[in-house]
């Protein structure tokens, strides 16, 4: 199993490290126990290019393709992105807020960036994902879990039901869950994580 580690200033020593200026600092009294799942391409439904890290850093090129005119006031990161190829690159330390879930709601508890991690799978509501980023994951979970106490682990359509989709359709949960099961025996104090109820 692929392995990463997350290292108390919450970096991952693993990942490409692209910092974003979109963060701030989470509210003291704050206990991440969240984690949410996105997908994000861009443009929409082409992989691949750099559009994503520059979005996140503040560098897009919105003339470089007619659907970036909409994002230029858009000042979002999240703290990861898996590639389709299981690439990692980090963009916000998990001790920090990114700002990746906007107006947001999980068991009572409003604004989840403030307690919640948020990674983005590269894909779309339309196709399915690749067998790497599950893998992937799985093993960022993994190192997430034994720096944090993550707890829940949910989609951004679950805490934003309306208004997001992510991740969609395609991301099988079930698969997800089960490869999530197959490496807990190997961590030890890796306590199960709660998963949305899907059909």
């Amino acid at each position: 199993m692929r392995r990463f580690s997350i290292g108390a200033d919450g970096w991952c020593i693993e990942a490409q490290c692209e910092p974003s200026p979109n963060f701030d600092v989470r509210p003291v009294d704050a206990r991440v126990d969240l984690l949410v799942i996105h997908n994000i391409s861009l443009p929409p439904g082409q992989f691949g290019g750099p559009f994503i890290a520059d979005l996140f850093c503040n560098r897009l090129d919105h003339e470089a393709h007619p659907y970036f005119d909409q994002l230029r006031s858009l000042r979002v990161s999240a703290h990861f992105l898996i590639r389709r190829d299981g690439t990692v690159v980090q963009f916000v330390s998990a001790n920090d807020r990114a700002w990746h879930a906007g107006a947001s709601s999980f068991c009572g508890r409003e604004r989840c960036n403030d307690f919640s991690i948020g990674i983005e799978l590269e894909g779309t509501d339309f196709e399915v994902f690749e067998p790497v980023q599950y893998d992937t994951l799985v093993a960022l979970t993994v190192a997430l879990q034994s720096r944090y106490q993550l707890a829940d682990v949910i989609g951004h359509e679950h805490i934003a039901p309306g208004r997001k989709t992510d991740p969609g359709p395609f991301f099988n949960w079930s698969d997800y869950h089960a490869r999530l099961d197959q490496v807990r025996p190997l961590v030890l104090a890796h306590q199960a994580l709660r998963f949305p109820i899907t059909g």
